[in-house]
């Protein structure tokens, strides 16, 4: 089965996007051209965000997945706890991560996706904005072994806005869904 972008928006949209500034007015975004991309694996880890920061806001948070796309790029996404939008999802986006060894991965992070209830839709699934950012994410853990102890990201957008996220998991082992084969040449994180 492809799953498609929107799909995981709609998935983590489920789960719990526009982000708002302090003064709850939509960040402005600059959109980068969209790659037509599948997702072929999804993880899903329970826990919870000691801090989630989007734009200068705190946050709580619901869930964190980590979704890998069948061209190598990779979505930290987080399912923000926000009352007023049941659709708030911020995703920690880059290509080319690499583990240090079994334990430890680590992304650079060169765009955000901003997700919410007033983003348009596509087949009735919001679609995110991105916008061009640069920081790292890095987890410790392992996908293999079903086990991730935390993840934390940082990245600046090119308006100077900052996010940050600290997950730290709750023991529970990840739920992780392998979509379809990936081709050779992307980094698999069980491999």
């Amino acid at each position: 089965m492809r799953l498609r972008r929107p799909v995981l928006a709609a998935a983590l949209a489920i789960l719990a996007s526009p982000c708002f500034a302090e003064s709850s007015a939509p960040i402005p975004v600059n959109n980068p051209p969209a790659q037509n991309a599948f997702i072929d694996l999804l993880a899903l880890m329970s826990g919870h965000c000691k801090t989630l920061k989007v734009a200068g806001r705190t946050f709580a948070c619901k869930t964190v997945a980590y979704a890998h796309g069948d061209k190598g790029r990779v979505n930290f996404a987080v399912a923000v706890d926000d009352p007023s939008d049941a659709n708030h999802v911020v995703s920690f986006s880059g290509e080319n991560g690499q583990r240090a060894d079994d334990n430890s991965y680590e992304l650079r992070i060169d765009r955000m996706l901003l997700n919410s209830k007033d983003r348009p839709k596509v087949d009735g699934l919001p679609v995110p904005a991105e916008q061009t950012s640069t920081g790292v994410c890095r987890q410790t853990g392992n996908f293999a072994a079903r086990k991730v102890t935390d993840v934390t990201c940082t990245a600046t957008d090119s308006e100077g806005r900052r996010y940050e996220l600290l997950f730290v998991s709750d023991g529970k082992p990840v739920s992780v869904r392998r979509i379809r084969q990936s081709s050779p040449s992307i980094q698999d994180p069980f491999k």
